[in-house]
């Protein structure tokens, strides 16, 4: 069996990995927490899967695996005792590719665990690929919706900054053609939108597609933060918020590219289609 293995198969990005390696027809493993998970597709096979398992149980969750689809959950911060062990044993089941779910600019932060992920499959010479996007489109519908659906404005201390959206769907389609298309490995892709848009571009977009009006409240990072700590959020959190939107302000994100029409043969969702898609999200 020459299948690829999906972790985190139940996500934003690792359910469109999924689907569009089935789109493919590709065998797919998917890593699940529950022996079945009906949010995976009855064509992939689902393997009881948790980061921090056994090197036994790993090797065993790897069985007629040649590829690997490898991320890191939000909640891991300990990659050393969580990551590191699933790349040895793939590297001892003899794969032959990791693509790794990285993180924009990650080669210039060397504070994020997923720095500590490149360098590890580089020192142990991996058959990488990393892909690195741009801020995810679905912060839209999941992160600030609330603010979105109740108050009718976007709530994020990014100031006039811009910023090339990446819909995890496109992240999907590029993390299966990389899996599935010679030539990507030890190749390293930045996954930006084809648009570079403020935040108060979003809003415009949004009050047209969805017919209501949307505002971009520009708010301090203060007010940011002290909104989500009223809201529960622990110190950890507000601290990741706190470097991600730094980094917007630096207009980091801000540069658009056709790095996925490259690698799909399709360009990027716009913003426009997304909101259309996902304007559920949105609905009082």
């Amino acid at each position: 069996m020459s299948a690829v293995f999906v972790t985190g198969a139940t996500g934003t990005v690792g359910s469109a990995v999924v689907a569009d390696l089935l789109a493919r027809g590709q065998d797919v493993i998917a890593g699940v927490r529950a022996t079945r998970d009906e949010r995976i597709p009855d064509a992939a096979v689902q393997r009881e899967f948790s980061y921090g398992a056994g090197a036994g149980e790993i090797r065993d969750v790897l069985d007629g695996v040649d590829r690997l689809f490898l991320l890191r959950p939000p909640a891991i911060a300990d990659v050393q005792a969580t990551l590191f062990p699933v790349i040895d044993a793939a590297l001892r089941r003899g794969i032959r590719q990791i693509v790794f779910l990285s993180l924009q600019g990650v080669q210039a932060n060397r504070r994020t665990p997923h720095h500590a992920v490149e360098q590890y499959l580089r020192e142990t010479r991996s058959p990488f690929t990393f892909l690195r996007p741009n801020f995810f489109m679905q912060n839209l519908s999941t992160t600030y919706a609330e603010a979105i659906r109740r108050d009718g404005e976007i709530f994020v201390p990014a100031g006039r900054s811009r910023t090339a959206f990446i819909d995890a769907r496109d992240v999907g389609r590029s993390a299966a053609a990389t899996l599935t298309q010679p030539g990507h490995i030890g190749k390293a892709y930045t996954l930006s939108g084809e648009q570079s848009l403020g935040y108060r571009q979003v809003a415009e977009i949004m009050s047209a597609v969805l017919d209501r009006p949307i505002r971009y409240a520009r708010p301090r990072e203060d007010a940011y933060l002290a909104r989500l700590a009223s809201a529960g959020a622990p110190q950890d959190y507000l601290e990741v918020q706190k470097m991600i939107h730094r980094v917007v302000r630096l207009n980091i994100s801000a540069f658009p590219n056709r790095a996925v029409r490259r690698l799909t043969g399709q360009p990027a969702t716009s913003l426009e289609q997304f909101v259309d898609d996902y304007r559920t999200a949105w609905i009082t």
